[in-house]
């Protein structure tokens, strides 16, 4: 099954969730925090505005920083995924 975002619509894969810890500890997975940085897996065609259609900024592929309980989550085919507003996202990784 293939995800195609609509609008200004984002789909995001997270990324893993760490580990360890920077002193080598090992987490339990009940320990673990829902990761903040998540990979873009496909964009909406934009939204329009005043009827212009606004351009999409970020695109398939970037690393992303996103407030971590924002989006509808949803799970296709054993994958997680988080569908957010593009407005929402708060910085590109580079």
């Amino acid at each position: 099954m293939k995800l195609k975002p609509l609008s200004n619509r984002v789909i995001l894969k997270q990324l893993e969730a760490e580990e360890k810890t920077k002193s080598g500890l090992y987490l339990p997975d009940s320990a673990k925090e829902k990761p903040q940085m998540a990979e873009v897996v496909a964009v909406g065609s934009g939204k329009i505005v005043d009827g212009k259609k606004m351009e999409m900024t970020v695109k398939a592929k970037d690393k992303v920083i996103y407030p971590k309980y924002s989006g509808d989550e949803v799970k296709i085919d054993d994958q997680e995924y988080t569908i957010i507003e593009e407005d929402k996202i708060l910085a590109v990784v580079e």
